[in-house]
């Protein structure tokens, strides 16, 4: 018999302006039901965050609602943005969405990917 290993959900937030970003990009595709943060390998840290706007739901998604949005995210990518921020900020001439994420143990110097201990 194998123990099985509990970790709890703490879950994927979003700061008001990204709530706000995200409803008018919604607005804009009715067909989307939300976005989905994943992650995915690359750079020099090792993985690089991603968003899309979801329009097919799947079993393997776990969902967060910050203020009526939805975030996707993959059971599968939880262990590695579990408790992230995701906030969308503007810098000069250019808006981004920006992640706080404490799994993190380091990231690049162009800020572009993380790693995860």
């Amino acid at each position: 018999m194998t123990a099985e290993v509990y970790t709890p959900t703490v879950g994927v937030t979003m700061s008001p302006s990204a709530v706000k970003h995200v409803r008018k990009q919604l607005d804009k595709n009715p067909e989307a039901k939300g976005i989905r943060l994943y992650v995915r390998k690359s750079g020099c840290s090792g993985f690089k965050y991603e968003t899309q706007w979801v329009e097919e739901t799947s079993a393997e998604d776990q969902v967060f609602t910050v203020d009526n949005v939805d975030i996707y995210v993959r059971k599968e990518h939880l262990a590695l943005v579990n408790g992230t921020e995701i906030d969308f900020v503007t810098q000069g001439v250019n808006s981004l969405f920006v992640f706080r994420n404490p799994n993190a143990t380091a990231e690049c110097g162009c800020g572009e990917s993380f790693t995860v201990a």
